[in-house]
């Protein structure tokens, strides 16, 4: 059901950071492929940022009681789709990742698959009661987790994998994890780390290999990394100006709008502009924290704080990528890199975190 609300009930200051981020982004994509055969990106983003503001409100609008109640609903359709991506996705770069859509138009639906777990989290737990959580209720929504996790895991795309985790991690933290329970876990995971190598690709494995030493294969796997901290590096205080970053305009940056548009942007804008931006994200999550805090419902408070969690480990994950301290990985940075699915998937997120906020003193 959707419903009227004053504009002040909007949070304003939200959609204001939210732009500020979106708008820093765009500039970097216009300045990071002019020239280049990428030179239209940043009117297709512009696109996505349109489409991104009119699910931002649908998402605000919709009572998420509403959303929450169909979220098992959500979650088998999302699965489905999952499916359907691996055996008939269309293939680009080696992955089987994206649904093709009319107009040449490719959608990656694991982007979207993480709205539908911050739903079915917030129903997991606000249906508990308030006791802690149980071995019995932890494996279970672990296992509802794996089964989107194993297949984005194959198509392959381990970070995306991966990215879903921390909503789960979060939830359960909220919830109340018995600290027994996170000694076991961490054992389980040191003991299947020699399991999983097994299993990764010959790329994924040379990722970690190149992230302990990018000096090995500098012209090969180690070129992006280390072109990456020259990038930050030269950017030095002020920046070399919009347009004016070495690296970045004379293409010593591979593909420097997607994953890697924070070391464009840390060239051009120098640690003026990082700190600006860090800020900016910093103030999003407090907000974001903020709305978990005055939420009407437990089912809100999770909403919020899986948001919160998938953001926050984007961005570590992302920025860390760049200046050398986490492997690459394929983790695009909210609202800053390019690409429309993730920037949806984003706005989406959002509207959940302002529809929280609208209706904190209507449940």
């Amino acid at each position: 059901m959707i419903r009227h609300y004053s504009a002040r009930d909007f949070d304003w200051v939200l959609l204001g950071i939210t732009m500020a981020i979106t708008v820093l982004g765009l500039l970097e994509i216009y300045s990071a492929t002019r020239n280049t055969p990428w030179r239209e990106a940043y009117v297709r983003q512009i696109v996505w940022i349109g489409l991104g503001l009119i699910l931002l409100w649908v998402f605000s609008a919709v009572d998420y009681n509403i959303l929450i109640r169909h979220a098992l609903a959500f979650y088998a359709i999302a699965v489905a789709l999952l499916l359907v991506i691996m055996f008939f996705g269309q293939v680009i770069g080696g992955a089987r990742r994206w649904l093709p859509l009319p107009g040449g138009t490719t959608l990656q639906v694991s982007e979207f698959v993480k709205v539908v777990l911050v739903l079915l989290m917030a129903r997991f737990f606000s249906d508990l009661h308030p006791e802690r959580v149980s071995v019995k209720n932890l494996l279970k929504i672990a296992g509802l987790f794996a089964v989107p996790m194993f297949l984005v895991a194959r198509q392959p795309d381990l970070s995306t994998a991966l990215s879903f985790s921390p909503i789960l991690f979060m939830g359960v933290f909220v919830a109340g994890l018995r600290w027994k329970y996170v000694l076991v876990l961490v054992l389980a995971g040191a003991l299947l780390v020699p399991l999983a190598w097994q299993y990764l690709q010959p790329y994924q494995k040379e990722r970690l290999i190149t992230f302990m030493d990018p000096e090995r294969d500098p012209r090969g796997s180690g070129y992006q990394p280390i072109q990456s901290k020259i990038a930050v590096g030269a950017g030095g205080i002020w920046g070399s100006g919009f347009s004016r970053g070495s690296q970045t305009q004379l293409r010593f940056l591979p593909v420097p709008h997607t994953d890697f548009i924070f070391s464009a942007y840390a060239e051009e804008t120098g640690f003026v502009g990082v700190t600006l931006v860090l800020a900016l994200y910093l103030a999003m999550l407090m907000k974001i924290a903020g709305n978990a805090q005055t939420s009407a419902d437990s089912a809100g408070m999770y909403i919020c704080m899986g948001v919160g969690a998938l953001v926050l480990f984007h961005l570590l994950v992302n920025v860390g990528m760049v200046i050398g301290r986490m492997p690459v990985t394929g983790l695009p940075l909210p609202l800053m890199s390019y690409g429309g699915s993730n920037l949806l998937a984003t706005f989406m997120l959002l509207g959940l975190v302002n529809n929280v906020r609208l209706r904190r003193f209507t449940n």
